[in-house]
């Protein structure tokens, strides 16, 4: 607020000036011009009638010739003051519409209001530095658990788009350079709502710097940051920024654990609310045969570490080796968007073509060429622009990879249900066999295409119901926590996924399995399930019903008279 008063007093000075000089002109002159009353005796003005006579001359309002009719020379000094007054306030007026012009005191009133909406927040957000298609997509997915987030953008064109959304909730957004603390700390980086940091610009330097000043001003605060260079990956995790994503290798693991454990891929899709197919549905993805990967960038390198390790024959075709460094398999020269390029990578005996260049153009182009060629590829296409969604779905690829959305997932998922990594990290050293028993399992059980995943701590905020219960000697189960609190014999459309007790962790735990204080535990279920399970955590009197049966009365005299066999 002082910069605004500052602002506004420092361009208005010489506007003030002028009126003050100019009203103290008309007053004195005023007061000097020499006038007749009533009983024709000279008389002189005093101040305070020259102020108000100058007051309402000077705002065009008039009221006439007071306390008495002016003499010639009052009526020569009033024009003048006419004349200056109108003057004044022209310049005066003009300096101050100049002044609600100026692009600085909109950059101070955007920023004030922005750091006032900020510090009246009284729920738990995020602050994302970067609202790009990463970042609009992770707005997106947060908006969708109800979670408030803040935003520092330095493309006004993106805050735009922002100001554009239909949010239920109003997301604060500034344009400004994430890098410089000051704007962090109008953003709430030391709001003890603030609930982590995610550093997600398209310049490795700004997140850097994000992740620095996140730690310094607040040690305690979870920091995410993307990076996609290998020393500013061990620059950030020296001074213990939790995640450092890089996003080229997040995608190549996701294509890898496509190829080496399709049902994987599948139920990882469908936990996040993209596989829209049958979860028993095949992708019928080769794991075999001779795959052709275009580009050999960050993105191709990251890919071809991953792919290395299949079984599977790989060629690389890279228009540039000598700039990006040539893959030391079998690699072709060229961009990949040439048939005779495609011909020389063997692409008619291929089963597999990964589209993988950084222009979505080309990609697209190496695709409709390579179809041309072998029309029973598996192709998997990277789309690098969000805006280009409907020709890529257009291009019917059998997976479509998008960094930006994959990375926003991937965040969303650290953020709200950071125990669905270590599950899917469990879950890959399954086989086959043990995931489609689980893939049958959750369709059995969830019945739905929009699955909910939520965590539980049992602890006394979170499940007072149940602490109470184990230190009165009760031994609440899964079972009971899984069971309808209106039908003790039914059950909620739920599944344990895990249960991390201490350094123990039980993937898929049995419902036997008994509760204990500080057990962490991930589920997946309907909206209702998560919904109806509340009242088995927090109320006493349903966890009484579901352990034993018996339905207590809410009141003590209810109670009283159960206790006396009177009801």
């Amino acid at each position: 607020m002082n910069n605004v008063i500052f602002l506004i007093m420092r361009r208005m000075r010489a506007p003030l000036l002028v009126l003050i000089g100019v009203y103290s002109i008309s007053v004195i002159g005023m007061t000097l011009m020499l006038g007749v009353d009533a009983n024709g005796q000279a008389w002189y003005m005093n101040f305070y009638q020259a102020f108000y006579f100058v007051s309402y001359t000077a705002t065009t309002i008039g009221f006439g010739e007071i306390p008495y009719a002016f003499s010639e020379a009052q009526r020569l000094w009033a024009m003048i003051v006419v004349y200056l007054t109108v003057i004044g306030w022209l310049y005066a007026i003009s300096a101050l519409l100049s002044l609600l012009q100026d692009e600085s005191l909109r950059r101070v009133l955007v920023e004030h209001r922005f750091s006032k909406t900020v510090s009246r927040l009284r729920e738990p957000f995020y602050l994302v530095c970067g609202y790009g298609d990463t970042g609009k997509a992770l707005v997106h997915a947060l908006e969708t658990r109800s979670i408030r987030s803040v935003v520092i953008e330095i493309e006004q064109s993106h805050l735009d788009e922002l100001s554009l959304e239909n949010f239920a909730v109003y997301v604060p957004h500034l344009c400004a350079d994430a890098s410089k603390p000051y704007y962090l700390q109008e953003a709430g980086i030391n709001h003890p709502r603030c609930a982590g940091v995610v550093a997600i610009t398209n310049n490795n330097l700004v997140n850097l710097h994000v992740a620095i000043t996140a730690k310094l001003l607040n040690p305690d605060i979870q920091v995410i940051c993307r990076v996609d260079d290998q020393k500013i990956a061990a620059n950030m995790a020296s001074f213990g920024t939790e995640y450092v994503i890089n996003p080229f290798e997040v995608f190549a693991r996701q294509l890898q654990t496509t190829l080496h454990a399709p049902t994987l891929h599948i139920l990882q899709q469908w936990f996040i609310g993209k596989w829209n197919k049958p979860l028993t549905a095949d992708l019928k993805l080769p794991q075999q045969g001779l795959w052709v990967l275009c580009g050999y960038g960050r993105f191709g390198k990251a890919v071809y570490q991953e792919l290395k390790e299949e079984p599977i024959q790989l060629v690389t075709i890279e228009a540039t080796p000598a700039e990006m460094g040539a893959p030391k398999g079998e690699y072709v020269i060229g961009r990949g968007t040439e048939a005779d390029t495609l011909k020389a990578a063997n692409i008619e005996q291929a089963v597999g073509l990964v589209a993988g260049t950084n222009d979505d153009v080309d990609n697209l182009s190496i695709v409709m060429t390579a179809r041309e060629l072998n029309p029973n590829l598996f192709i998997v296409l990277r789309q690098n622009l969000a805006d280009n969604a409907i020709i890529f779905e257009a291009a019917r690829a059998d997976i479509i990879m998008q960094p930006s959305k994959i990375i926003a997932n991937y965040i969303w998922i650290l953020l709200t249900t950071p125990l669905l990594e270590r599950f899917m990290m469990l879950a890959e050293q399954e086989d086959e066999k043990w995931l489609l028993a689980l893939l049958e399992r959750l369709q059995q059980t969830v019945i739905t295409s929009h699955p909910v995943l939520w965590e539980i701590k049992i602890n006394q905020q979170n499940a007072p119901a149940i602490v109470k219960a184990i230190n009165t000697g009760s031994v609440p189960t899964l079972q009971h926590l899984l069971s309808r609190p209106r039908e003790r014999g039914e059950r909620l459309n739920a599944v344990v996924l895990l249960c991390i007790r201490g350094d123990k962790m039980f993937l898929l735990p049995s419902e036997e399995l008994a509760l204990e204080v500080n057990d962490c535990l991930l589920l997946c279920g309907t909206q209702s399930a998560s919904q109806w399970m509340h009242w088995n955590l927090k109320d006493e009197f349903v966890l009484h019903y579901l352990l034993t049966g018996e339905i207590l009365s809410r009141s003590y005299l209810g109670r009283w008279w159960q206790n006396r066999g009177l009801i």
